[in-house]
């Protein structure tokens, strides 16, 4: 019989060989575990959406959809200059669309003739190709000053118009 019991041996023979059985049955598979699920984790992703919770991506997100701007009256007002090289300068230098040139008193002329108000407007309402305000966003009165400008550089002798709050006070001290 005890031939049949060394047959069984195994290859853990003391207590304390048992001890580190255990401990390696146990710890190796849990520090495999660890490292496994920090390399898993810690990889950055390429895929789409992998950026979305970025500074750049959430203000991306968040931002206005529109704006509101107002615009105050009484402002500085510009000059028929301004306006003419802010917004009338890209047709009226050039004659594109049927646009007399700046200071082309032959294609100013006919125009000049119809007077201040007809020119006035035209450039108010649009006329042929040209937009309301030339496609610009000013006040009549900047618009006005434009139109004289530009008039009177094609041969008018216009009145510059004067901003209404400005002419009430002259016309109270010529009474």
């Amino acid at each position: 019989m005890s031939q049949a019991h060394d047959e069984h041996e195994s290859p853990i023979k003391t207590p304390k060989q048992l001890i580190l059985a255990v401990i390696f049955a146990f710890v190796v598979p849990i520090f495999l575990i660890v490292l496994l699920v920090k390399n898993v984790g810690s990889d950055t992703r390429a895929g789409a959406g992998a950026d979305a919770l970025s500074e750049e991506a959430i203000a991306a997100r968040i931002q206005p959809v529109g704006a509101v701007h107002i615009k105050l009256e009484g402002g500085p007002l510009k000059t028929g200059e301004e306006v003419y090289k802010a917004q009338c300068v890209a047709c009226h230098a050039a004659g594109l669309a049927g646009a007399p040139k700046f200071s082309d008193a032959a294609a100013w002329g006919p125009r000049n003739g119809q007077g201040y108000d007809t020119l006035l407007t035209s450039a108010l309402k649009g006329k042929g190709a040209m937009g309301a305000q030339g496609g610009g966003d000013f006040s009549d009165l900047e618009i006005g000053r434009a139109v004289v400008y530009m008039a009177n550089a094609g041969g008018a002798k216009f009145e510059e118009p004067k901003p209404a709050a400005a002419a009430a006070p002259a016309d109270a001290a010529s009474q």
